[in-house]
């Protein structure tokens, strides 16, 4: 379970965060595959720690020894065991240490890796209304802080704990008593973790929303400084950036005052604690009942629980630090794995099961869905996710799909399309028509609110193809070159393809020739740190992964749109050459993209208004002619 979201101002819905129960039913989870490294590293600091607890005893002793007068001979054995006690706690110790050190790393590793899969699954829509400060944040202050925590906290924690459990029961044997005056400190140290937890829960928590709203602004500040000058935004973006920062700022001054008051409180119960043991052993030798070595060890005994004992309260503000940044990568991953509920109408009475074909009512291929109607019997209830199965007679069937980005705020209105094997068809239409949308949810990484996309399985350029290779991939204008050399750039979309294929694929985008005249050829760095690829040799290097990857249906979602003017044209000979002897949805970015396509199909507020060859929508005058004339003025068609 996750709690409900947060929000960060400006209509942002930040990430969920898990609940506690979750959060500690998904570390048991991550620590079950190495039980036994945690059985052995535990059972090793055990035994480390009840060796460590002779060394009081023995100082006892050699109080005894000379408080009796006895010979000097008589402190030779005492001091040897004092030796091989500090040798052997040191070895088993060190053993302990390393082997829970090794846990926690390990189960950190498997944290990132689960963490980074199911982030990379997380649908669009939520991510858009999270923005990207929030993501932001938990990957890498969250993940920082847990990671701190493990390699420090962790261990730490562990030998604290067995030294407070063993050193009492340690007490116990000496005298009960002396037991029983140590535990004078626990109330007092029980209220202050209690004030401690109650408090910095929250405070953590809130903390970090803070912290990811304040990387968003300036996200946005920064990503968007161009236009924040150009409406004269500065004033306006600074004192936001301003305002979350002071929240920020203080939140963290909070922090501050709660771990300064946690300190004060634990020293109180340090000087009860020691007073109740020292008058205890005062009473116990002037008794009788116990030696002054008896009650030195008591004392020391106690002493030692110090340490142990300041350094588990103390670590609780690292592990509530961490625990705020768990459950809010616990959040992430729920996230990914179980699908949002998704607005939408109720599901009206008489409608098929979603996924079902009606028998006369699929449009055909070029036969759009009558804008502003609903055609009874189509549309599929919101509340089930899209299913996705193979379809005989198309490529790739859309079927009265309707999509909205939050409740008030519709994109789609139950659009079908089908799309014919081998058949190229373009979307068109005004910004914000829904074009993107309805590509995203073709190529499967978008879900809709109602309606059913029958077709193959979606999967992206950047994603390792699997067997035979994904199905579907989806390229779209912003482009990421990762950090790396280009042959393993291009790998990602097949693995195992060789230095040929490589060169095959860079070829067919015409690629090949810059690509060779790099510095060192395919063995060249490129990405972050080195060589700069510009815009459009940054979108060949995608469509050849596209080539590569060799999907069945192709999605390019203004693909184009980032080469200009100059390198327009040659980077849409590239997409074509890419998309041959494959099904394709290419939103146009240029209506030259549309003039070569098989079928052009022209959105309008989510609907879809027309369809049908270049030639015949441009002579129909309708809003694909509008459109053509608005785009090409005086210029002559060309021809397809």
């Amino acid at each position: 379970m996750t709690t409900p979201p947060h929000t960060a101002g400006e209509g942002a819905e930040l990430l969920p965060v898990a609940t506690a129960a979750r959060t500690r039913a998904a570390l048991r989870t991550l620590v079950r595959p190495d039980r036994g490294l945690a059985l052995t590293g535990i059972g090793v600091l055990v035994a480390a720690t009840v060796v460590g607890l002779l060394v009081q005893p023995l100082l006892g002793r050699i109080v005894d020894i000379v408080a009796d007068g006895r010979p000097a001979g008589d402190l030779t054995l005492p001091v040897v065991l004092l030796i091989a006690v500090a040798a052997v706690q040191g070895v088993t110790t060190t053993l302990g240490l390393t082997r829970v050190a090794r846990l926690g790393e390990t189960v950190l590793a498997r944290l990132r890796e689960q963490f980074v899969e199911r982030a990379l699954n997380l649908p669009a829509d939520r991510l858009e209304r999270a923005g990207s400060g929030d993501l932001t944040a938990r990957v890498t202050g969250d993940v920082a802080r847990v990671t701190e925590a493990v390699r420090s906290a962790l261990p730490e924690m562990a030998r604290s704990v067995l030294a407070i459990g063993l050193t009492l029961g340690a007490l116990a044997l000496l005298d009960v008593r002396f037991l029983l005056a140590a535990l004078l400190a626990v109330p007092v140290q029980l209220l202050t973790a209690r004030w401690y937890v109650r408090r910095a829960v929250t405070l953590y928590a809130d903390q970090r929303v803070a912290n990811g709203a304040q990387q968003q602004q300036l996200l946005e500040t920064i990503g968007g400084a161009v236009t924040v000058r150009g409406h004269r935004l500065e004033e306006r973006h600074t004192e936001r950036g301003a305002d979350r920062s002071r929240k920020a700022v203080d939140l963290t001054m909070r922090s501050v005052n709660l771990v300064l008051g946690f300190y004060g409180r634990l020293h109180i119960a340090e000087y009860i604690g020691l007073a109740a043991v020292l008058i205890a052993g005062f009473w116990l030798v002037r008794d009788g009942a116990v030696s002054i070595g008896t009650a030195t060890a008591a004392a020391l005994y106690f002493h030692s629980l110090f340490g142990p004992v300041n350094a588990a309260l103390v670590l609780l503000d690292d592990a509530q630090s961490a625990a705020a940044g768990l459950a809010r990568l616990v959040g992430v991953t729920d996230l990914a794995e179980q699908p949002e509920p998704k607005p939408g109408k109720p599901e009206a009475a008489g409608r098929p099961e979603p996924g079902r074909r009606e028998p006369d009512g699929e449009p055909e291929p070029g036969e759009p869905e009558p804008a502003g109607k609903a055609t009874p019997g189509k549309a599929a209830p919101a509340s089930v996710p899209r299913q996705r199965v193979a379809s005989p007679e198309a490529a790739v069937s859309v079927h009265a799909v309707s999509h909205a980005y939050g409740p008030g705020r519709p994109v789609l209105h139950e659009v079908s399309l089908t799309l014919a094997p081998g058949e190229h068809v373009a979307l068109v239409g005004a910004s914000g028509a829904g074009k993107s949308t309805l590509a995203r949810i073709v190529a499967g990484v978008q879900q809709p609110t109602a309606g059913t996309v029958t077709g193959p399985t979606a999967a992206t350029v950047t994603a390792p193809a699997g067997p035979g290779g994904p199905s579907v991939v989806l390229v779209t204008q912003e482009v990421h070159v990762f950090t790396g050399t280009l042959a393993d750039d291009l790998r990602l979309a097949r693995p195992d393809a060789t230095d040929d294929d490589l060169r095959a694929a860079l070829a067919t985008v015409d690629a090949l020739d810059w690509a060779a005249a790099l510095p060192d050829g395919l063995a060249t760095v490129v990405g972050e740190g080195g060589h700069r690829l510009d815009a459009a040799r940054a979108q060949q290097l995608a469509l050849a992964r596209l080539v590569l990857a060799d999907p069945a249906l192709a999605v390019l979602d203004e693909a184009t749109a980032e080469a200009g003017s100059a390198g327009a044209r040659a980077l849409e000979r590239s997409a074509g050459a890419a998309l041959t002897g494959r099904t394709a949805l290419v939103v146009a970015h240029r209506l030259t993209q549309a003039v070569a396509a098989d079928r052009v199909v022209v959105l309008e507020a989510g609907r879809v208004v027309e369809s049908g060859p270049h030639e015949m929508l441009r002579d129909a005058d309708g809003p694909y002619a509008a459109l053509w004339r608005a785009w090409s003025g005086s210029r002559a068609a060309p021809h397809p």
